[in-house]
């Protein structure tokens, strides 16, 4: 499982509004909210490490040395299994531009991780750039284990009853079934560009879904948007890979084919 977001320091989020519904999807604006590094600590990992599943934490910064110094707070505590980067965070030494947008202050960001921690580092992908391939190879050579594909697209709705935006952020990350062909092509993109697993993320609500990513390329899925409307969603898309490849006789997903050609 990966974490809620979190910062070194506590964080109050944008104002609501913050959630709208979108035709097969939803936009979100949180603001990245949460209570920082300590609390995180004291109150969430001692019940992690009763879990029989890993959790990894979902790390933000506005700075590579945030992120490390947070890496470092965090590194060892019983209960985090690993570290997942949210790259999609403005850096304010570089006047606001976004990690995710450059491959150098991506790979910055991930190597200053990498050197605080021997546990697992994913790095989790903005769709909102060029070339994705040319983001995967920078932090892969930078020292991530593995790729998150994708993040949420920017997008905006707006009420026709009061003629402005619906999330008092203007606009929010867009998630659910209507990202899903673009998140499959983008993971897609990743894949083909380096060697280590890429984890697909976007829209997936059922088996059919996570299988399209598998094929794609991707070693594994994230299930996040879909919860929302059915709680039970991961464990039907579990259920549902296993009945896929029984049925076709495949004794796991090493079996199955891939569509991922190299250039």
């Amino acid at each position: 499982m990966v974490s809620k977001g979190i910062f070194l320091r506590p964080r109050e989020g944008t104002a609501p509004p913050r959630i709208a519904e979108t035709p097969s999807g939803m936009l979100n604006a949180i603001g990245l909210q949460g209570p920082g590094a300590d609390a995180l600590v004291r109150d969430c990992a001692p019940q992690w490490a009763e879990w029989d599943f890993p959790v990894l934490v979902n790390i933000n910064g506005e700075s590579a040395s945030e992120y490390a110094e947070l890496t470092s707070r965090l590194d060892g505590v019983p209960g985090v299994a690993g570290f997942e980067i949210n790259i999609s965070c403005p850096n304010v030494e570089q006047g606001g531009m976004f990690f995710g947008n450059d491959p150098r202050a991506a790979a910055t960001v991930t190597e200053a991780v990498r050197k605080r921690t021997k546990l697992p580092v994913w790095v989790k992908l903005t769709p909102m750039v060029s070339d994705i391939g040319v983001i995967a190879r920078a932090v892969e050579s930078a020292g991530a284990d593995a790729l998150c594909a994708i993040n949420t697209f920017v997008g905006m709705s707006i009420d026709l009853n009061a003629y402005r935006p619906r999330l008092s952020f203007r606009t929010g990350g867009l998630s659910g079934p209507a990202i899903r062909p673009l998140a499959v092509h983008l993971a897609h993109q990743a894949a083909r560009a380096v060697r280590i697993p890429v984890i697909g993320i976007g829209g997936i609500a059922r088996a059919e879904d996570a299988l399209e990513f598998l094929v794609a390329g991707c070693t594994a899925v994230q299930v996040g948007t879909a919860t929302f409307v059915n709680p039970k969603a991961i464990a039907e898309v579990h259920d549902g890979i296993a009945s896929f490849l029984e049925a076709r006789a495949f004794r796991s997903l090493a079996d199955l084919p891939r569509y991922l050609p190299r250039d």
